[in-house]
Parts: structure tokens; sequence; C-alpha cells
């Protein structure tokens, strides 16, 4: 097997399991447990020297003052590959030498993934309002219908699922996009143009309320209108 070779999702979990790394939709996950902010950013630097070369194209760090999240995927998308596999060992190794150590089940919660699924009668209708509202890209080989993934590989990606028949009422959920305040004009431009509605802005700047075709909604909200008068 080649190192760019894609594994099968049972290969995958089964090979960094024992080294504290789980498998989430298509990616590798560990967190490691650090005292500080400052052992946070000596973690992070240890993580991508042991991945050399291949950091910039496989690893994804997120640090936080008591925590490093660590996550290894292709940044071309698709399924983990052996190379993967290999940069979690070497990580792991790197992380254990610096006096830490990965696991996947660190006080507080799990590593875990989160999507969002937007359920349609027109997958393909209302994909260009959530890709313009959301600022959004295709993700990678994604289909006419395909997920949609955020270009800084931040926020959670997007699908949609088929619906087979309309279900009005099925829930009370939207979305809240907060976006700097000299964006929101050209983001709500963008998403109209593409085919949403605008609900209401009766609490415009603060937020406005769009919708999809279908009459998923979002909020594109900013900072301002929010402080006292």
């Amino acid at each position: 097997m080649t190192t760019d070779e894609a594994l099968t999702r049972t290969d995958a979990s089964d090979a960094v399991e024992a080294l504290g790394w789980r498998y989430l939709l298509g990616a590798l996950a560990a967190t490691v447990v650090v005292p500080s902010l400052r052992a946070a950013v000596d973690v992070a630097t240890a993580a991508a020297q042991a991945c050399g070369p291949d950091a910039d194209e496989h690893l994804r760090l997120d640090l936080r003052s008591d925590r490093v999240e660590v996550v290894l995927q292709p940044a071309a998308g698709g399924r983990v590959t052996a190379r993967d596999v290999r940069l979690a060992r070497r990580v792991t190794d790197a992380v254990r030498a610096a006096g830490f150590d990965v696991t996947a089940h660190p006080a507080g919660r799990s590593v875990q993934a989160l999507e969002i699924a937007i359920d349609a009668l027109e997958p393909t209708a209302v994909r260009p309002f959530w890709k313009a509202v959301l600022g959004y890209v295709d993700a990678p080989g994604a289909a006419a219908a395909g997920p949609l993934a955020d270009p800084a590989r931040q926020g959670p990606q997007v699908w949609f699922q088929q619906m087979d028949a309309p279900r009005p009422q099925r829930n009370r959920m939207h979305i809240d996009i907060a976006v700097p305040h000299d964006e929101a004009a050209r983001r709500i431009r963008a998403a109209l143009a593409a085919g949403g509605v605008l609900v209401g802005d009766a609490a415009a700047p603060a937020f406005r309320v769009l919708a999809d075709i279908e009459g998923n909604e979002v909020c594109v909200s900013t900072w301002q209108g929010r402080d006292p008068a």
C-alpha cells in the first residue's frame, strides 16, 4: 500500500486506536491536555516538527489554554491515508517526548466532529444560498448537491439530505452566522442573489433573517446595534 492510498474506515480506526487517536468523518483526531497556553504552543511546535514537510497539507491544530486539538487529514479531502497514520505515530511520539500524551477522551468531552445537515426537497436549488451566506466553498470532490466546507477549515461542513416529502414545522432550529460588520452587506447580497429571501430586518444591523427557497432560516449578525443607547 502506498502512503497516499485511502484506507477503509475500519483500517484507519484500527491503526490509531491504541495510540489514543480516533477516526472521525474522514480524519484522525486526538487531544493533548496542557496546563497553559505556553505549553499548548510547545505541543503544537512538537507536532508540526514531527510532521515535517507534510504538516501544511495534513496537520490541523486548535490551541487553547487547557488543550490542543490535533487533527490529521489530507487537505484535499477524501479519506485518511497511510501517510496520516504514519504522521499520527510521529506526533504521538513527539508529544510524549515533550512530557504530554494524546487521548481521545479528555475530561469534559471526547474528541468529536460536528456537521450540519439541511433537509431539502431540491438540494441543488438551496445549496447556492447556503454556500453564499456562509462564505463556504465546495467540499473537495463534492458533487452538485454535495457538502460545503469552510475554506478556513474552522466551521463544520454543511450537507444536504434529500427529503421525499415536505415536513413543515419539523423543528425550531436555525443557523446564526456572525460576520464582521463591514462584511454583512456583501454576504447578504450574495445570499439573495443565490436564491435567498429576506425574512426580516427589524433588528438590523444587529441581525437580519434570511431563508433559502424552502424556508430554512439563517441570521446574519454583527456587533452593531447591540450596545445600550
